[in-house]
């Protein structure tokens, strides 16, 4: 398994994002239309995942969406929070292998989701989804999982992007030392020294922070120029 992408929640017009992602040196580009949820998306691609701005575009059929997929119910209920990075996407191969282990260790899985979205240019590109049964509300979501259909899904990478690499996202969460043990259960992986653990060439650090919803906080992107 490996960090697939980290997801951040916007309101903001995604050609705005872009430009301003573009601005920087980054080379962030447009994704496409999710149209049975109602949502739009630009990404950002690094040498080992991407970032992904996920708006909504059709609220009536986000509302629907949301009854059956969790990620647009997490976006409508932290909509009252603003603008934020929101959750991350673990890869993993043989999906039905996997809801067959995470349903082992005691975890409560949803079905497994088919999902796609519509390019810029007009292709259609498939994946398939897995999430862990929750009501959204301010407490941690757990990461979601995700295999793709494509070989190559990310058909916009270019050059530069392989100068640019996550390495570090930061949670904050309430209680860390909790939170890193369920993850770990969760990741079938080792707990760090710091409350930490790492999955592939990302690290996932949770830190305490007390009285605000409980999220992915910040992603260390390494750029080197």
């Amino acid at each position: 398994m490996k960090l697939d992408h980290v997801v951040y929640f916007t309101n903001e017009n995604l050609k705005n994002v872009v430009e301003e992602q573009n601005r920087k040196g980054y080379g962030a580009v447009m994704g496409g239309r999710h149209e049975k949820w109602g949502t739009v998306n630009a990404l950002l691609y690094t040498n080992n995942a991407y970032i992904e701005w996920l708006t909504i575009e059709d609220r009536e059929k986000a509302e629907k969406a949301a009854v059956d997929q969790p990620l647009v119910a997490q976006f409508l209920h932290d909509k009252q929070y603003g603008d934020g990075w929101a959750t991350v996407c673990i890869s993993v191969d043989r999906m039905e292998i996997w809801k067959e282990e995470l349903d082992n260790k005691g975890f409560q899985t949803t079905d497994i989701l088919p999902a796609s979205r519509r390019t810029e240019e007009g292709q259609l590109l498939r994946w398939k989804m897995l999430f862990i049964e929750q009501t959204p509300t301010s407490e941690l979501p757990y990461p979601f999982f995700i295999e793709w259909a494509e070989p190559e899904k990310q058909g916009a990478r270019r050059s530069s992007h392989k100068e640019q690499q996550i390495t570090e996202c930061i949670i904050h969460v309430e209680d860390p030392l909790r939170e890193t043990g369920e993850w770990a259960v969760l990741l079938s992986q080792k707990v760090g020294d710091k409350n930490d653990i790492r999955v592939g060439d990302v690290l996932f650090r949770f830190e305490e922070k007390q009285g605000t919803p409980e999220r992915l906080a910040a992603v260390r992107l390494l750029h080197n120029d």
